[in-house]
C-alpha cells in the first residue's frame, strides 16, 4: 500500500487493523496523530477560498466543505502512537525536506515502526509526487525491488 498525506493515514490505519493482509506500506507526508491546529487552519483556508478554485477542480465548494468537515470530525481523534510498534511489514516513510508540517512525524514513524526506513527528499514540499516525481519514482522502485 502507498499513500500520500490523507492516503498515508488510510494506509497506516489499514496496516494497524489488518497486519496479516499488508506486505508493505509507503507513507508519504503522513501523520500518525492528527495535528488538531493544522486541521483547523486548513478548514479555515478552505472556507475562505473562492468558489472558482473548487470549480476549476471539478467540484462545488459547498459539497467539498460538507464532505471535508465530516471527514475532519472523524479524523480529529486519530492517534496511532500506541500501535506503530505492531506494524510488522516493510515500511518506507517519505517526506519532503520543506514539508515542515510532516517532517517531525516522518522521523517519528521511522523510529517507531520496527521495519521502517525514512527518506527525506531534498528541495521538496508536501506534494512529493509533484515537486520531485523522479526521485520519488526511484525511491519507490528501490523499495519495491
Amino acid at each position: 500500500m502507498c499513500g500520500l498525506s490523507l492516503g498515508g493515514v488510510l494506509a497506516l490505519n489499514y496496516a494497524v487493523d489488518n497486519p496479516e493482509k499488508v506486505q508493505s506500506i509507503v507513507l508519504i507526508g503522513t501523520q500518525y496523530k492528527m495535528p488538531k491546529m493544522l486541521l483547523k487552519i486548513q478548514t479555515a483556508v478552505f472556507k475562505i477560498m473562492p468558489k472558482s478554485v473548487f470549480k476549476k477542480n471539478g467540484v462545488e465548494k459547498e459539497e467539498f466543505l460538507k464532505t471535508f468537515l465530516e471527514l475532519m470530525r472523524t479524523m480529529l481523534e486519530l492517534d496511532f502512537s500506541d500501535n506503530l510498534k505492531e506494524i510488522s511489514c516493510e515500511t518506507l516513510v517519505v517526506c519532503g525536506d520543506k514539508d515542515t508540517a510532516n517532517k517531525k512525524a516522518a522521523q517519528y514513524l521511522a523510529q517507531n515502526i520496527p521495519r521502517a526506513k525514512c527518506q527525506i527528499m531534498k528541495n521538496t514540499g508536501h506534494e512529493v509526487n509533484v515537486n520531485n516525481p523522479k526521485e520519488l519514482a526511484a525511491a519507490l522502485d528501490a523499495f519495491y525491488n
